[in-house]
């Protein structure tokens, strides 16, 4: 998440409402320069634990907005001491910028070790911060700073991967752009090394380093976020890598949320693009501060209950619990192109058939939605149809479903390719169409032909005019049941800009001048897609089995509204019985009252402010009372 996109806006709303006046502190680093500090303490606190926040996007911001975790405009609302400070060479801390390359980890346990030599502070310190404020945690806790007691990074990785700015070969034009933008200046270095060589190597190396990590680590993260198969890889390797003492108390949530910065969609909101979950408001803050509190404050609450994985199912949207990922065994389930714009699970029969379209770079098919950045551009899942309306991308997709198909990881799709050009791309759309029409995106992926041997310069390998090609391309991990009656679609096309680069289908060099969107000497390729018995092309998709019938009944869709709730809560579950026995528990993990479910509404006009679980039919439902 993007704070700056926020601060004119928090400015605004300052003028008209109270602003949290903090202690201004300076923090002296090792070199003898010091990082500006606002610290805030909770009236009548004379000593408690610390949740430190590192941002290049400016402390002040919070005193306008409010800080994070549910506490807001009111200080009082919080059971810690929140310590946020400006990275060296931003804002507060702009005088003391690095004159060589930055090590943050420095500055980072300086500041930990300054919050635990502090009065105020009971020597426990734990980090909160979404993107850029996550990635300097997992830096943090690197570095080992002796009272860093827990890390909670919001989409976020440690890793710093050519795979993460050239899926596949493609640069990702508008992500890219906006961390110019933001005045992190990595272009004229990616744009230096498209092809991944030796420097690549040694960087992904030293920045992966789940060995380090002794503190336990609760990664947030979103399905329409861009960092979803960086946070599962590196969770992976947590479990399998970090010291063995803190190897099992690692946890990764995964939300229906996008990564934020600019609009609505953001960790822990419910409005996400065109579709609302209101089952994930705020989980995100409620399970940081069940974290937090276990490790900062020793609640006995039921954080220690909590699985390795806890995963929102987007079609289904219900949270379920796991300590593996995916959280069962999955079989595959391969759906066939056909000429037809179907996807069937039969082969097809006839061995002539193809699909046959052109590319031009100067009419590419543009973004609408996904895992996006750029703050001209929509975040989340959106409705496709105006981008199949434009005539640069096709759609293929199923009957509508007589059963649920359970996706859970990633999606491969095996094309037989042909073009008439030495490069271009194809683009593939991940759509779950609903009943009534809308067709809405899961997650995409880009692939350049050029790289299909491999990524290395040595590797690069043109087309020849007519030669068929297997393309395979993976699209991003994610966890969706498609419902009875919806469809499973693939928009196919050749491009997907601004998100990612456009081929100029020339063979060329990529980039000229380091632009990240030059069209010198753009062609137009005449590309063919094969779907026959012969040459088929087709999807791979990870499915939970035995999804059918009565055994897919926990599946349905849930809502339990309002959240948060002053008065009635109503619990709306698919099948609930008659008077169904419920089981209310305190965000400790003490349960407080038993008994029937009537009319499937609970009475909370008598329960204090806090967050609450009421577990029902099997189900542990989260909600909060104002």
């Amino acid at each position: 998440m993007k704070h700056f996109i926020l601060l004119l806006t928090w400015l605004s709303i300052g003028c008209l409402q109270a602003v949290l006046v903090p202690n201004v502190d300076s923090i002296k680093m090792a070199d003898g320069k010091s990082l500006a500090a606002d610290v805030y303490i909770p009236n009548g606190m004379t000593q408690g634990p610390v949740i430190l926040i590192q941002t290049p996007y400016n402390r002040q911001a919070y005193r306008f907005g409010g800080l994070p975790l549910g506490i807001g405009m009111n200080l009082q609302n919080s059971a810690y001491i929140i310590v946020i400070t400006d990275w060296r060479g931003f804002y507060g801390s702009a005088k003391s910028a690095y004159l060589g390359s930055p090590d943050r980890t420095s500055d980072a346990y300086a500041t930990v070790e300054w919050i635990a030599a502090q009065t105020w502070s009971n020597g426990k310190v734990g980090t909160w911060g979404p993107s850029a404020l996550g990635k300097i945690q997992f830096q943090t806790a690197k570095r080992q700073p002796p009272h860093l007691t827990c890390i909670c990074p919001l989409v976020a990785a440690p890793q710093f991967n050519y795979s993460e700015y050239y899926p596949n070969g493609c640069l990702r034009t508008e992500y890219v752009e906006q961390l110019d933008q933001l005045g992190f200046g990595l272009s004229n270095f990616l744009l230096s090394h498209p092809y991944k060589d030796n420097l690549w190597n040694y960087t992904e190396a030293v920045n992966t380093y789940p060995d380090s990590i002794q503190v336990p680590c609760l990664m947030i993260g979103g399905w329409y976020d861009h960092n979803t198969d960086l946070m599962l890889d590196f969770f992976g390797q947590l479990q399998q890598k970090s010291p063995l003492n803190v190897r099992d108390k690692h946890r990764l949530i995964m939300g229906p949320w996008a990564h934020g910065g600019h609009g609505t969609a953001k960790v822990g909101s419910k409005n996400q693009g065109e579709l609302n979950y209101p089952n994930a408001e705020n989980y995100s803050d409620s399970m940081a501060l069940l974290f937090f509190d276990y490790y900062l404050r020793g609640s006995n609450n039921m954080w220690r209950n909590t699985t390795a994985f806890t995963c929102y199912d987007l079609g289904s949207m219900s949270w379920t619990k796991s300590n593996q990922w995916p959280e069962v065994p999955t079989s595959i389930n391969t759906w066939y192109f056909n000429n037809n714009g179907r996807l069937t699970l039969a082969k097809p029969q006839t061995n002539q058939d193809s699909f046959k379209y052109q590319f031009n770079p100067l009419q590419p098919s543009n973004t609408l939605g996904g895992s996006t950045l750029r703050t001209d551009l929509d975040q989340g899942p959106y409705d496709q149809r105006p981008i199949e309306d434009n005539l640069t991308a096709f759609s293929f997709e199923t009957d509508a479903l007589t059963d649920f198909v359970a996706l859970s990881g990633a999606v491969k799709v095996h094309l037989k390719v042909s073009s008439d050009q030495l490069d271009t791309d194809f683009d593939i759309r991940l759509v779950d169409v609903y009943p009534d029409g809308r067709s809405m995106l899961l997650n995409d992926a880009a692939y350049r032909m050029r790289f299909r041997n491999g990524f290395t310069a040595a590797a690069v390998s043109m087309m020849q005019a007519g030669k068929v090609y297997d393309c395979t391309i993976t699209l991003p991990n994610t966890n969706n049941v498609f419902l009875k009656g919806h469809r499973i679609k693939i928009i196919l096309s050749s491009s997907n800009y601004p998100k990612y680069n456009r081929n100029m289908n020339n063979g060329a060099e990529m980039y000229p001048g380091k632009s990240t969107d030059s069209l010198l000497n753009p062609l137009t390729a005449n590309n063919v897609i094969y779907m026959n018995s012969v040459q088929s092309s087709y999807i791979e998709m990870p499915c939970k089995p035995n999804i059918s019938g009565l055994e897919a009944d926990h599946l349905e869709a849930y809502s339990i509204y309002p959240v948060p709730v002053s008065n009635t809560l109503t619990i709306d579950i698919d099948n609930i019985q008659q008077n169904a026995y419920y089981q209310l528990y305190n965000a400790y993990g003490q349960c407080i009252a038993t008994g029937l479910l009537q009319d499937q509404t609970l009475d909370c006009s008598l329960l204090h402010a806090g967050q609450y679980w009421i577990n029902i039919q099997g189900q542990s439902l989260r909600f909060i009372k104002l």
